[in-house]
């Protein structure tokens, strides 16, 4: 007779497996859940920061940048703008959170001076939760 050899039986892996797999679809969905969350966090915390970046440039200038220009000319001087004092940005202008551009239009809608969005994880206009649009009204 063999003596026998020490390990595991393939019912204890089938077990120990199987307890893995619920606790990881127990954890993972509200793990995922946090990672949404801190992306609508991020991209409302770039829109304030692109708000104040645009306020100063109007305060130097006299005017929101025009459309054509855009957010770009928080970093480069635009031509023919003599009271140009930027860049106002640090770095170049960020995406959103999804990778998307932010966009900005000049006038805003409904009498805003101007709107600045992120239609958020989908890229579409509506949406809730993740996919909801985000902007600075």
């Amino acid at each position: 007779m063999r003596a026998r050899q020490p390990g595991f039986t393939l019912i204890e892996l089938l077990v120990v497996v199987a307890i893995l797999g619920l606790l990881v679809g127990y954890a993972a969905p509200r793990y995922f859940g946090q990672v949404g969350k801190s992306e609508v966090t991020t991209a409302k915390a770039q829109i304030d920061a692109l708000e104040k970046a645009l306020d100063q440039y109007r305060l130097d200038t006299g005017h929101y940048p025009a459309n054509d220009i855009g957010l770009a000319a928080l970093v480069d001087r635009p031509l023919n703008e003599p009271r140009w004092s930027g860049p106002y940005l640090r770095k170049a202008v960020p995406l959103d959170p999804w990778g998307k551009p932010y966009i900005y239009r000049y006038p805003g809608a409904q009498g805003a001076d101007y709107d600045l969005l992120s239609y958020g994880k989908d890229g579409q206009t509506g949406g809730s939760g993740e996919d909801a649009d985000l902007s600075n009204h």
